[in-house]
């Protein structure tokens, strides 16, 4: 990696030789101007007005335009010669722990460098410092015409500088906050928790940048005289919040459908009621609607004397019990004595015709006369 300035970090009377790398770089795409009716380059070319011709880097110095439009030349070897501590140097000014540091000042990152062999001891010195003390420290130093504020922290084992924003360019946040007056329930909070938790925690490393992959096989596409790969169809992104608690829930089924977790609604169980409203399943997802106006309850009727009330509501049970139980054993009596009296009758006709059957035979019987015998 380049070093972009060389200097010392100032550490009370320690000075350590350093070489400042950028710790970060852009992977963006960037794009050339072209002129649309044949593809020819745009290009800006620095001209001088006054010789009316274009000019090199070489012959390109510094100049300031003060309020009457006149240009005031500032050379480099004027700033490097300003009466500044922090000119060629990094001074720290204090220590202090790192959730003092609001991140909306947090600027470019650089890493710090140790300049030759003799500065790896302090250099390991403030860095074995920093680890134990568990702070991080806020230094002054000036890079590309200006000074800088930055902190100083250990990753792995360098010293990252942060540049960070001095506290006067930092916006209020006044004209930016909702004025909208609005309560949020406890309800909605529970249910921002559960998404909350829901989604969990990601390992930065997994993410990635998926519009520059698209750019890149837009332009791979056309190279090879390809058509462009049409983007997906899903739902808008966006659109007008009609119920805050069923785009919550809606979130947190989502969520955990996509971490691979049951579902209320694939279990087939009813969301509960939260907002005046009910759950209906519907091929397997729940639907917020609103339930209808409720009936105001009835009133119970007062009792009066509830002991009392009570022992008479036992008893009268009680009857009907014993009443109950009379009347099946007199029906079980009737039903007995009835068959049996059937029975008897049935057999008394029986025996009746089998007496008659046989007075009818003896009769017969003496009736005949007898052959005489012949002589």
């Amino acid at each position: 990696m380049r070093s972009i300035w060389n200097g010392a970090i100032s550490f009370g009377l320690v000075s350590i030789p350093i070489k400042l790398v950028n710790a970060t770089e852009s992977h963006s795409i960037s794009f050339r101007q072209i002129h649309l009716d044949d593809g020819g380059r745009i290009r800006y070319r620095k001209f001088c007005e006054l010789e009316d011709r274009e000019v090199t880097t070489g012959e390109i110095g510094k100049a300031y335009e003060d309020g009457d439009g006149s240009l005031i030349p500032v050379t480099d070897e004027d700033l490097a010669s300003l009466p500044i501590p922090t000119a060629r140097t990094i001074e720290i000014v204090a220590f202090v722990p790192a959730d003092r540091i609001d991140p909306l000042q947090m600027d470019t990152a650089y890493y710090l460098s140790a300049n030759g062999v003799p500065a790896a001891k302090p250099y390991i010195l403030l860095r074995e410092a920093l680890k134990r003390s568990r702070k991080v420290a806020i230094a002054k130093f000036a890079l590309r015409g200006r000074e800088r504020l930055g902190m100083l922290r250990v990753v792995d084992d360098v010293i990252a500088m942060h540049g960070l924003l001095w506290p006067d360019e930092i916006r209020g946040t006044d004209e930016v906050a909702p004025d909208a007056n609005v309560t949020v329930r406890d309800q909605e909070l529970d249910l921002a928790d559960a998404l909350m938790d829901t989604l969990g925690e990601v390992d930065l490393a997994d993410l990635h940048d998926d519009y520059r992959d698209a750019v890149e096989e837009l332009i791979a596409a056309k190279a090879s005289g390809e058509q462009a790969p049409a983007a997906p169809a899903g739902e808008k992104a966006g659109g007008k919040v009609l119920d805050l608690m069923a785009a919550l829930e809606k979130s947190v089924r989502a969520a955990k459908e996509s971490r691979g977790e049951e579902t209320d609604g694939a279990r087939g169980a009813k969301t509960e009621e939260r907002t005046g409203g009910k759950a209906e399943e519907t091929g397997g997802t729940a639907e917020v609607t609103p339930l209808p106006a409720r009936r105001s309850a009835r009133t119970a009727p007062k009792s009066v004397g509830g002991k009392k009330s009570t022992s008479t509501a036992k008893k009268t049970a009680a009857k009907k019990t014993a009443t109950k139980k009379t009347t099946a054993k007199a029906s079980s009596g009737t039903t007995a004595r009835t068959a049996t009296k059937s029975t008897a009758q049935g057999t008394t006709k029986g025996a009746a015709k089998k007496t008659a059957a046989k007075k009818n035979t003896a009769t017969a019987k003496k009736t005949t006369p007898r052959k005489r015998a012949s002589a």
